[in-house]
Parts: structure tokens; sequence; C-alpha cells
């Protein structure tokens, strides 16, 4: 019986606290590669009714955003701080 190829596998410990970081073969985790953060991250519960959901994943589908873009591209519109607080930011980074 044949056997598979055995393929080194890698466990990265991250300087952070986090999660392990397991690569298969070359390469791997590299510190600052991958998608920049556009900020703090909360988990929330939403309760609306359900033919509001379903114009919110029509407008998801054609726009081709996701659910959380559609609704942080909601709440920045109708947020009168947000132009400022962008424009901060955009001269941090």
């Amino acid at each position: 019986m044949d056997s598979l190829p055995r393929q080194q596998v890698k466990v990265g410990v991250p300087r952070e606290e986090g999660q392990l970081h397991i690569t298969f073969g070359k390469g791997g985790a590299r510190e600052g590669a991958g998608r920049k953060g556009i900020g703090l991250t909360k988990k929330i519960s939403l309760t609306l009714p359900e033919q509001v959901w379903d114009d919110l994943e029509a407008a998801c589908q054609s726009k081709q955003i996701s659910r959380s873009e559609l609704i942080r591209q909601i709440i920045l519109a109708h947020d009168p701080a947000a132009p400022a607080r962008q424009e901060e930011a955009s001269h941090e980074g």
C-alpha cells in the first residue's frame, strides 16, 4: 500500500497573544502581512423585522458588499462626527 507523502508542519507561536500559526511546507505567517484593520471590532446582536433583513440582503447583493460593510456605511452616513474622524484618521496613517 502506498502512503501519502509526508509534509513538514510548522507551528509558530505569535509574538503577541493570539492564535497559533500552522503552515505546511514553505512560507508562513509574516508580521505585517495581510489585510490591515479598519477599526475596532465589536460583536452586536441586532433585531429587525424580517422585511428589513430581506431589504438589507438585497442591497448587499446589488452593491456586492458584505452585510457588515453595508451597516457600516449606513451608520457612518448618519453620524455627523464621522467625516471629522475619518479626516483625522487619514492624517495618522
